[in-house]
């Protein structure tokens, strides 16, 4: 029965679906909204029993087929047993950045964070040992049933975000651009893979039903000590006081042309729900004959819902208004992370955390 629900899922249709700049915010201090669960936190809602949340549920190790395998009926799809496992990476703190289904190097090295905290064998890319030990450590639902309610629907919604600087500060505020990439990023999943899961659904009207992911809810569980931004592999690890490695994000590094920071720094301080300043003076992209312009907070402000900085001048870590091209693209040289990731690593590092960075930049 499974196999069975697994094909028809696979069978299924799923849709297939310029980097922004970085630079110190002013400090407007907010609490930001968790979303999702982790092991050990409030208890997890039922599993959706939609078919193809199921075939999500039961997928195992042995439903994995490789990246473009002629042997699946749809090469371009999510695979179910890849969604598990990114959500289950999330919900331990290793992750795969926004959940899609699909392979790739963000997940890869999500993997590889994972086994080398539990000493595990690998260096990237599933294994057996590394499914049945992210099965194992947490055995609560994948997935839920969500009832889209007014508050979704509130916005406002922005519909298109502008390239240009000088166009973003003309707006209130920088919201989501729709519902649906609202509940996406809420849901940590691209907005590709929440339509896949709920083919045609309307995300614009309450009282939809739907099915998403139960992803981890931004808690660490602890202090960060320590950051080390990886600028070779993408990556920014986060280690406790005692030198154990509590949790890795996927991150766009700075570029060749604007390369992150080199040596050691310290967290100055942290802010949520930034707004940016551009200021040509102190910045080398951009057009400077704008001048000074203040863009307003929202998930979709240059910088997303979380400012990190650091004791460089004009560097931080940040979120990003488009979770799908985090450690895929280039940056201004500070460190972008997925909105929710960076929310859950500004709440768990403090003033003085020591942020190590090494390695090269590769992406131009």
């Amino acid at each position: 029965m499974r196999n069975h629900i697994t094909r028809l899922f696979a069978a299924m249709l799923f849709p297939v679906a310029a980097a922004m700049a970085a630079a110190q915010p002013s400090a407007r201090p907010s609490t930001p909204q968790a979303a999702g669960r982790q092991t050990g936190s409030s208890p997890a809602a039922p599993a959706s029993q939609q078919p193809q949340a199921q075939a999500i549920e039961q997928s195992s190790f042995s439903d994995l087929q490789p990246p473009a395998s002629p042997a699946a009926p749809n090469p371009a799809a999510p695979q179910p047993v890849v969604i598990k496992v990114e959500t289950l990476l999330d919900r331990a703190h290793f992750s795969p950045g926004v959940i899609d289904g699909k392979p790739g190097e963000n997940l890869d090295n999500a993997i590889a964070a994972y086994a080398k905290a539990h000493k595990l064998p690998g260096n990237g890319g599933l294994t057996a040992q590394v499914f049945a030990a992210l099965a194992s450590a947490d055995k609560q639902p994948v997935t839920q049933d969500y009832t889209i309610t007014p508050d979704d629907e509130k916005g406002p919604f922005i519909g298109t975000l502008p390239s240009d600087f000088a166009a973003q500060a003309a707006l209130g505020q920088l919201g989501y651009l729709s519902p649906e990439q609202e509940l996406a990023e809420r849901f940590h999943m691209s907005e590709a893979l929440l339509r896949a899961l709920n083919p045609g659904a309307n995300f614009g009207a309450a009282g939809t039903s739907i099915v998403v992911l139960q992803p981890g809810n931004g808690d660490l569980g602890g202090s960060v000590a320590q950051v080390e931004v990886d600028k070779s592999n993408n990556q920014l690890r986060a280690y406790d006081g005692s030198g154990k490695l509590v949790a890795a994000f996927p991150a766009t590094v700075g570029s060749t042309e604007r390369p992150a920071p080199d040596g050691t720094w310290a967290v100055a301080f942290v802010t949520f729900n930034p707004d940016y300043t551009y200021d040509p003076k102190r910045l080398t992209f951009g057009k400077k004959s704008e001048g000074p312009l203040k863009i307003a907070p929202g998930p979709n402000n240059p910088v997303g819902s979380t400012w990190i900085q650091l004791t460089k001048p004009t560097y931080g870590i940040h979120g990003a208004p488009d979770a799908q091209l985090v450690g895929k693209t280039a940056s201004h040289g500070c460190i972008r992370l997925t909105n929710w990731d960076a929310t859950a690593l500004g709440r768990a590092v403090r003033k003085g955390t020591q942020v190590v960075f090494h390695g090269e930049t590769t992406k131009g």
